[in-house]
């Protein structure tokens, strides 16, 4: 491959200091990928300032003039801070995104051509209006498409139908299934992956597609909860569950394996849990693309004591703080390989079909474990 890349833009990745970490370890897999005798980085140094203030700027310290520029943000880093009138102020999404911005701005259309990853889509649970309230990511998105990127790469969006707000942007919703199946199964080397064995669960109606499609993968059965919503109520941004009803076959003595795009507080999850005990439930494990634990991680230490979790599996492509990485009940599923595996193959302007239909890989990891 890489005698091809004479034909195409230098490459160059912007990596903002909430996506360092996993920007280092993307540019190390694409020099590994692509072999260059150089072993040159792809990473371009940038400056983002901070002023007293709470403004700020971003500054590129190196030429971008004619290159593929990939601009990496995880908008919910929190653990970015900065010094606003004599205190530490954390870094929240709309702080990134207004980064992410700075740095297409300070590019100044020099570049052959812009893609943003953003694993977190910005503001992905306000993708539509119900009423008078504002509807944020179509806007974010548009804003993105006025500044001129040709394409967008986010990860298990809340509701991908959000592309229709930028027709004429490509826009990739990757999700990360073959990884988080790939270390799933090889902590369950010696329990079979059958119908005898294990049920795949959705906590509501909106995860259901994720479900099927790792149940389908598995080849097991797949149950629901519904979420009975208080809608005339709303307590930190949401309206409250009443009560969670279950859809599905007899879980009794059955590993379960609970699928949905994010964790937040985890609160769905502990009811589902409770709920799965109550029916005399083995095993549970939880597997999502981001896991933000804002609450804290003190109840799942609780549930991981009690024996109600087994483990949680979630990639890097959101903050992990150590306390989160290092906990006994908590798996990391790596990303970086998978998105250094993209970038290079959208440098090249190969198709990326293959890398996110990731049916055949998973068949051939069922078949390796087996």
């Amino acid at each position: 491959m890489s005698s091809d890349s004479s034909n195409f833009s230098p490459l160059g990745i912007i990596a903002l200091k909430s996506c360092k970490e996993l920007g280092e370890q993307i540019d190390a897999h694409i020099r590994s990928i692509r072999k260059d005798p150089d072993n040159t980085s792809y990473l371009i140094p940038i400056q983002d300032v901070r002023f007293s203030n709470g403004e700020g700027k971003v500054k590129i310290l190196d030429s971008v003039r004619g290159k593929d520029i990939y601009i990496l943000c995880d908008i919910s880093n929190y653990s970015c801070t900065y010094n606003m009138y004599g205190f530490e102020n954390h870094m929240g999404p709309d702080e990134h995104f207004r980064d992410i911005k700075r740095v297409i701005s300070a590019i100044g259309g020099k570049a052959e051509r812009v893609t943003v990853i953003m694993p977190l889509l910005y503001s992905s649970r306000q993708h539509k209006r119900k009423g008078r309230e504002s509807l944020d990511c179509a806007m974010a998105l548009q804003e993105l498409e006025h500044l001129g990127i040709t394409t967008l790469l986010t990860f298990d969006a809340h509701d991908p139908t959000i592309q229709n707000a930028i027709p004429l942007v490509s826009f990739e919703n990757v999700f990360p299934t073959y990884t988080v199946l790939k270390c799933f199964l090889a902590d369950h080397k010696n329990t079979p992956i059958d119908k005898e064995n294990f049920i795949v669960m959705s906590p509501d109606t909106g995860a259901m597609d994720r479900a099927i499609y790792f149940a389908n993968m598995l080849s097991l059965d797949v149950g629901m909860f519904y979420k009975r919503r208080d809608f005339s109520t709303i307590v930190n941004g949401k309206n409250p569950i009443i009560e969670h009803k279950y859809i599905g076959r007899d879980v009794e003595g059955k590993n379960i394996i609970i699928i949905d795009d994010m964790i937040a507080s985890g609160e769905s999850v502990f009811d589902i849990v409770d709920e799965l005990k109550k029916r005399n439930a083995a095993e549970i494990s939880v597997a999502t693309t981001f896991a933000f634990f804002t609450e804290g991680i003190e109840k799942f230490n609780k549930y991981y004591e009690e024996g109600k979790i087994s483990k949680v599996y979630s990639t890097n492509l959101s903050y992990l703080p150590e306390k989160v990485r290092t906990a006994p009940w908590f798996r990391e599923v790596d990303m970086s390989k998978f998105v250094g595996k993209l970038v290079s193959t959208l440098n090249y302007n190969h198709s990326i079909s293959p890398l996110l239909d990731a049916r055949a890989r998973i068949q051939k990891l069922l078949n390796q474990s087996k």
